[in-house]
């Protein structure tokens, strides 16, 4: 028999063991999403999963487990339901199911989405916002629906994106449209929300807040009105609440580095998200404190799967030789062959997202950005045996788009999220700043391009003017001189060297033949942009010249050899480029003005 040392000594390996395992099994979890608070339990989203925890915290359970995902989980006011968003079928519906787990029923089998707000104080039915009758589901309209499902009714309110009933399930607070999930912040412009009280039996309204900042998800608690509003002095978004009787708003949260998302309210507490992290905010005191949570799992999506990423190509870039593509998938850098041999994952790196790969024109490195730091950098893969890696940038902050190498290999050109055009000198190891755009948004700065000349000396490119016409601009690397080669009266863009270095090429807007419309009264301008050529100095012949049949007269051996030594000198000198009469020597080459 087992003696009572070893059998106390077995009981503690076995707890030691339960509790590593236990230990083993949390993690670190911030990413806690739009939660909401019971008498007794708080739910939430975590990886696109409902969980359930006590309302004082602790672990958390899971009650759903599907391939979809789940949004905006509301208990029920007896706390024993939980009704939610989920996308189970490619489209989002509401569901319902017991707090504590169980079996789910649909709701709603519409085939436009269909997003939970909060259930009717009763019980009895559940509020949700839909694009369904909208007729351009570009904004949402309030219904509701009996929690065990049947047809939905349609509210007296022509736009609705969140909000709440009162306990009477007369007066609704809302917001008729939502910044709620737009990635820019601190806007103040005519799209900023306000929140409105509509009686649903006079349908008489109000506006509550008027203010130019974001106000945004009443929750009711007796004749208070909780409220989100970025209009407190650090314009970080806080709780604040709006007394009904003496109509005067006031903060009562003060978050000042991260802004609070998505709150709900239950019986006596207001539940929210700040920087990852949940927390209760008691309505009787107006103290907050943070709900520690522990989440238990399996980390089954970090199980290393083989992923078809055909669909998920952002980028390419073709080799020097034609031979090989690099392409951009999933956040990795792939060798792809042209047409024998294999695949080869240049970046190996699951953990961090790699964009906009460029191959240098010796062919020897490839860049391209990272954010393995944290931060996105550029990166140099040296494609020799051992394929060596160097991070060459440590900038503090910003996104960066397509890569242009000079032909020399030795430099490279970017934009920035901030507009700023520059260069990486990889031999200085430096950054040279060239320019700002103007209009330049996301879309244009991923469509925004470079050309060099062939001695590496000029760059050109073109951006808007204040008058939103493009303009020709030339960056000489050498004097670091910027230099506007058009005017803003017609628009140009995508300039680009010869191959020879003497003329450069580009767009120009400049063909007006208007179309009279049959529907709107007025003139339309189609098919204005016409291709020209420009000579970049004075002594280099127009590309089209003036014909003119004449006699050749024949030059004799001696001025012969010496015209064609001056030719061969001409060629050896660097690219240069005449700024003094730049759009004079603009030609238009015979090609039918269209939609270039």
């Amino acid at each position: 028999m087992m003696n009572k040392k070893n059998l106390i000594l077995s009981g503690l390996v076995f707890i030691l063991l339960v509790s590593y395992t236990s230990m083993y099994s949390q993690v670190n979890a911030r990413m806690l999403r739009y939660p909401d608070v019971s008498d007794t339990h708080i739910c939430f989203v975590y990886a696109g999963d409902i969980w359930v925890v006590e309302k004082q915290g602790g672990l958390a359970h899971k009650l759903s487990s599907p391939s979809g995902e789940e949004t905006f989980p509301r208990f029920s006011p007896d706390g024993t339901m939980i009704a939610f968003t989920g996308n189970y079928d490619g489209n989002e519906d509401i569901y319902v199911l017991p707090s504590m787990g169980g079996e789910v029923q649909r709701i709603t089998y519409h085939g436009l989405s269909d997003r939970v707000l909060d259930w009717y104080s009763d019980g009895h039915k559940i509020l949700y916002a839909s694009s369904r009758e909208s007729g351009r589901m570009r904004y949402n309209q309030f219904y509701s629906v009996s929690s065990r499902g049947g047809f939905s009714e349609k509210l007296p309110v022509p736009y609705g994106e969140f909000g709440m009933l009162a306990k009477d399930n007369k007066t609704l607070a809302y917001i008729p449209i939502s910044r709620d999930f737009r990635t820019w912040k601190r806007y103040r412009g005519g799209m900023a929300p306000d929140i409105w009280l509509f009686d649903l039996e006079t349908l008489a309204s109000k506006n509550i807040t008027q203010s130019d900042a974001n106000e945004t998800q009443p929750m009711w608690h007796g004749e208070k009105l909780f409220f989100l509003s970025d209009r407190g002095p650090n314009k970080r978004y806080n709780i604040w609440v709006y007394d009904r009787a003496g109509e005067e708003s006031k903060q009562v949260t003060h978050f000042k580095e991260y802004d609070i998302h998505f709150p709900a309210i239950g019986p006596k507490d207001i539940v929210f998200e700040a920087g990852g992290k949940l927390y209760l905010l008691d309505l009787a005191t107006g103290q907050h404190k943070e709900v520690s949570i522990e989440i238990v799992t399996d980390n089954s999506t970090k199980k290393t799967r083989i992923e078809n990423i055909s669909s998920f190509i952002s980028n390419t870039f073709i080799s020097p030789d034609g031979q090989r593509v690099l392409i951009e998938a999933r956040g990795e850098i792939f060798s792809v062959p042209k047409e024998n041999g294999v695949i080869k994952n240049l970046t190996r790196s699951s953990e961090s997202a790699e964009r906009y790969p460029a191959w240098s024109p010796d062919g020897k490195k490839v860049a391209f950005w990272s954010d393995r730091t944290g931060e996105n950098q550029l990166v140099i893969k040296e494609l020799t045996a051992e394929e060596s890696e160097e991070t060459v940038t440590s900038y503090k902050s910003g996104f960066y788009y397509h890569l242009f190498w000079s032909p020399d290999s030795k430099k490279l050109a970017f934009a920035t999220n901030h507009m700023e055009i520059k260069i990486f000198d990889l031999e200085q190891k430096k950054t040279i700043d060239v320019d700002k755009g103007l209009w330049m948004t996301h879309g244009p700065l991923e469509n925004f391009q470079v050309n060099w000349s062939l001695d590496s000396q000029w760059m050109v490119y073109s951006r808007g003017a204040e008058n939103r016409h493009d303009v020709v601009f030339a960056f000489n690397t050498e004097t670091q001189q910027k230099y506007q080669l058009t005017t803003d009266y017609y628009s140009n863009s995508n300039p680009v060297f010869d191959p020879e270095g003497k003329y450069l090429y580009f767009f120009s807007n400049r063909t007006f033949a208007p179309v009279y419309s049959d529907l709107d009264n007025s003139f339309v301008y189609p098919n204005t942009t016409n291709l020209v050529a420009v000579a970049l100095t004075d002594d280099i012949e127009t590309p089209l010249p003036p014909q003119n049949d004449e006699v050749k007269i024949k030059k004799d051996t001696e001025e012969a050899k010496e015209e064609k030594k001056k030719e061969e000198e001409k060629e050896e000198n660097k690219v240069d480029i005449a700024v003094k009469g730049f759009e004079q020597r603009i030609t238009m080459l015979p090609i039918q003005a269209g939609n270039y």
